[in-house]
């Protein structure tokens, strides 16, 4: 007898079903997709015990008769595509006929229906994979699916299930992200007597999110369109207190997808805007024709693959370089969403971002790519302070305030072509702050931070460009260092050069600095050598070319701008204010440290009862 013989279709479904149901959220997932393609409204999802003892999923959506619901539980029976060049433009959650028989084949499943003109429903009861009853019963429109005692037939798979409490975590989690990509659908979720989740339906993106997260203000806007592609959400905005790792969500087309191409183009945005390491908190909805992505390359549809993944990583990196350069620091408020009922919508609903031109209907809601509004967010550029607002403001002594002789006009010419507002200054305070206004209120201005801002863009373009000017030194500067420092600027002796910077070995313990930036004295030079050992050891031997030199070019900066204590002549203060204008990230440093602190001219009339 041959060694070779064909599998069971039971043990071919449950094995299939592995790749397809990975746990209770992966079953959650699979359910609630599909009443979302049935044009559902309303969707309530319920569990016990992590979902691993019952999982409930109703929905308000179309449902099915008779047949389609006998057909519905059959392997890769699907109404969503019928031709091969159907793959090449998918338009709903699901479209591979997999997930009913799939959690059909490990748990017992109980699936009641009724189409909304329907004067009853139908209800089958399959036990892990056979039909065990096909009944007319009563219940209302749309779809019923319980879940019981999923992988009771695969203990080896149960076994390897977490705690009840970690899987409601992943089932909350996942119903959380299907919330975000759907904000016209309401969800609830509960578990056991415990409501997790909660949120009616809205018409907006930011709606939703606030409903989910409360008002971030850590937290700053993305829009961009280009390339066939609209990206909107939001970001972590650059400030030196929060956090440097963050959660990442990624929807395309509304789809929950982990991508690696979009992530790269984050930290790429992050890290031409900062020396400082970050993985930030992202939420980014992207939107582009269903032909330039292909959804059929994992079996959980979690992953995608982009005609064009050098477009997708270039239109996101610019959105989101756009939106922590160009946006306010850390200052986003969002208006609370009216409560709706949960009935189901008879009205049109709008896509996730607002105005989308409808291609194709699915279930009262109209997707698809069209002309776009400026601002899908609706909020007036306005209504959002340029800077986070200071709190409270403690008069200072007269005294300390200096006022420089010749303080009048306003910088013209090229500047006043920009876009950002010009400010005046009217002094320094402490020779550590410059105080400045304009028609928006009063700025607080770190020197040192600006100018390390400014210095820093003046370095990196140079250096792009291959013009950074050097200066041989007539007597070299010799520095004692540590060995391993040492031999991580010996080991970079190309990237300095690039700087400025000629390093060569000096004996056992020591370097030689033969030539140097000519923006820096003797003095900061050697300071600088020091500081990038120091740095570029924490930075590590395998970073890239660019990594080393964006550090070396942000200490180089901090070493060569203006430092605290600094007095500087009203010329000095107009130079630092208006070359901050024409940098793309005025709003930190290249460390992360924040620039600038406002007191807009509303919170000032406020604090004198004016308004």
């Amino acid at each position: 007898m041959g060694r070779i013989a064909r599998l069971s279709p039971e043990l071919a479904n449950q094995i299939a079903a592995g790749e397809v149901v990975e746990r209770p959220a992966s079953a959650v997932k699979e359910l609630v997709e599909n009443a979302i393609d049935a044009g559902a409204t309303r969707v309530s999802v319920s569990m016990e015990m992590g979902g691993k003892k019952v999982l409930r999923v109703e929905d308000d959506g179309i449902g099915m008769d008779p047949d389609d619901a006998r057909l519905a539980i059959e392997r890769h029976a699907t109404s969503k595509i019928a031709r091969a060049e159907d793959l090449e433009a998918i338009r709903t959650m699901g479209f591979r006929g997999e997930a009913l028989p799939s959690i059909a084949s490990v748990s017992h499943m109980t699936l009641r229906t009724r189409p909304r003109d329907a004067d009853a429903g139908t209800e089958i009861r399959i036990n892990g994979g056979t039909v065990a009853a096909v009944v007319d019963v009563g219940t209302p429109p749309g779809t019923i699916v319980e879940v019981a005692d999923l992988f009771y037939n695969l203990p080896a798979r149960r076994k390897f299930l977490k705690s009840d409490v970690a899987e409601a975590t992943q089932v909350s989690r996942m119903m959380t992200l299907l919330a975000l990509g759907y904000p016209e659908v309401g969800f609830s979720l509960t578990s056991g007597p415990r409501t997790l989740l909660r949120v009616p339906p809205v018409q907006r993106l930011d709606e939703r999110f606030f409903q989910i997260y409360g008002d971030r203000p850590d937290l700053v806007r993305v829009f961009r369109e280009g390339g066939g592609m609209t990206v909107v959400g939001y970001v972590a905005a650059l400030s030196d207190d929060g956090p440097t790792r963050g959660a990442q969500q990624f929807f395309i087309n509304r789809r929950i997808v982990k991508d690696r191409t979009i992530a790269h183009a984050i930290l790429d945005a992050y890290a031409r805007a900062t020396a400082r390491e970050r993985s930030p908190e992202a939420h980014l909805f992207i939107e582009m024709p269903p032909d330039a992505v292909d959804v059929n390359v994992h079996p959980t549809k979690a992953e995608v693959r982009f005609r064009d993944q050098s477009l997708v990583h270039e239109v996101v990196r610019r959105a989101v370089a756009d939106a922590i350069g160009t946006g306010p620091a850390p200052q986003l408020q969002l208006v609370a969403p009216t409560e709706r009922q949960w009935a189901p919508q008879t009205a049109t609903l709008p896509s996730l971002l607002g105005s989308l031109a409808p291609v194709e209907s699915r279930g009262g809601a109209t997707f698809g790519l069209g002309p776009q509004p400026p601002d899908p967010w609706d909020t007036p550029a306005a209504t959002v302070a340029p800077f986070e607002p200071l709190k409270q403001v403690s008069p200072a002594p007269a005294s300390e305030i200096v006022v420089p002789a010749g303080a009048a006009g306003r910088p013209t010419g090229a500047l006043a072509e920009l876009t950002v507002k010009p400010l005046t200054p009217l002094g320094q305070f402490r020779h550590t702050f410059i105080i400045a206004v304009d028609d928006d209120g009063v700025a607080v201005i770190d020197q040192h931070v600006a100018h390390e801002r400014v210095l820093y863009e003046r370095i990196m373009a140079r250096l792009t460009e291959g013009t950074m000017e050097s200066q041989r030194l007539l007597t070299p500067l010799v520095l004692d260092l540590p060995p391993d420092a040492r031999d991580v600027l010996l080991a970079r002796v190309q990237e300095l050069h690039q700087c400025g910077f000629d390093v060569d070995e000096f004996g056992p313990a020591s370097v030689k600095v033969t030539a140097m930036p000519v923006l820096l004295s003797a003095d900061q030079a050697a300071a600088a050598v020091r500081a990038l050992a120091e740095d570029l050891e924490g930075l590590g031997g395998k970073a890239a070319v660019h990594d080393q030199l964006r550090q070396m070019a942000a200490t180089m900066a901090c070493h060569a701008a203006v430092k605290a204590n600094d007095p500087l002549t009203y010329e000095k203060m107009v130079h630092i204010l208006d070359e901050l204008r024409r940098t793309a990230y005025s709003t930190v440093c290249p460390h992360g440290r924040p620039v600038m602190l406002r007191l807009s001219r509303r919170e000032i009339e406020k604090n004198f009862q004016r308004i």
